[in-house]
């Protein structure tokens, strides 16, 4: 090869390193802005935003895969948020809070909705110093209302295999502190039956399919590895608390 030629392959070797370098950036921005939600539209600001995750994308490994939490977090979730500004642009809605929306809102605007609350009440629900049992005022609600934490366990892991299709596995508490599990479907809370989130799991399928296919059950279970007791605790103790 001549001194020419070999310049030439050194110069386009370069510049192929160059742009999938570019790339990278570009695509990790992009990722970037999709994880933490789009503030802006034609510079106007956007009524409702991501929240950041609580904790690193690989924080929960082994239990979930920071894949796994870059396609449910970055993608999904944050795709409900996008559809949810886009829908309620300049409407009553867009002045509300999420929360307000979900409990008022119906067809696609509450499926948005819904969803965005939900997950972000989800990521809380877990940990990376999570597991155990919980302590205080809900360990003894649970036991008085499903008898030990072992039955309770037992009912929310057997809520959350079972429930057909789409949907979350919900531990609740009525006004009064009364706790109750709900299997409900698709993007339906306990908001909508007056009913205070202590505790969910998300069993769509995109919340766990990456890392484990269509065994929902082992899912489940490892759910129990890394539970928030202390956020399920602040909940059960500020459950007419006004956002979460």
């Amino acid at each position: 090869m001549s001194d020419d030629a070999a310049r030439l392959s050194r110069r386009q070797l370069l510049g192929t390193g160059t742009s999938v370098g570019c790339a990278w950036v570009l695509s990790s921005r992009v990722l970037e802005a999709g994880l933490f939600g789009m503030q802006q539209k034609g510079g106007s600001q956007m009524a409702f935003t991501q929240p950041p995750l609580p904790y690193a994308m690989n924080a929960l490994v082994p239990y979930l895969s920071e894949e796994q939490i870059q396609f449910h977090y970055g993608r999904h979730h944050a795709a409900y948020f996008r559809n949810l500004n886009a829908l309620v642009e300049g409407k009553p809605e867009a002045e509300m809070s999420l929360r307000e929306v979900v409990k008022k809102s119906s067809g696609s605007v509450f499926n948005n909705a819904g969803q965005a609350w939900n997950h972000t009440f989800y990521w809380h629900c877990m940990s990376p110093s999570g597991g155990g049992e919980p302590k205080g005022e809900l360990a003894a609600a649970i036991d008085r209302d499903f008898g030990s934490f072992q039955q309770f366990r037992k009912a929310f892991s057997d809520a959350a295999v079972t429930l057909f299709g789409s949907g979350w596995a919900w531990l609740a508490s009525d006004a009064d502190g009364k706790l109750s599990i709900m299997a409900l479907s698709n993007a339906d809370t306990p908001l909508r039956y007056e009913k205070e989130p202590i505790l969910t799991i998300d069993v769509w399928e995109h919340a766990y399919y990456i890392d484990y296919r269509n065994e929902r059950a082992r899912f489940v279970e490892g759910f129990w590895s890394v539970v928030n007791w202390d956020f399920a605790l602040a909940r059960f103790k500020g459950r007419t608390g006004p956002e979460w």
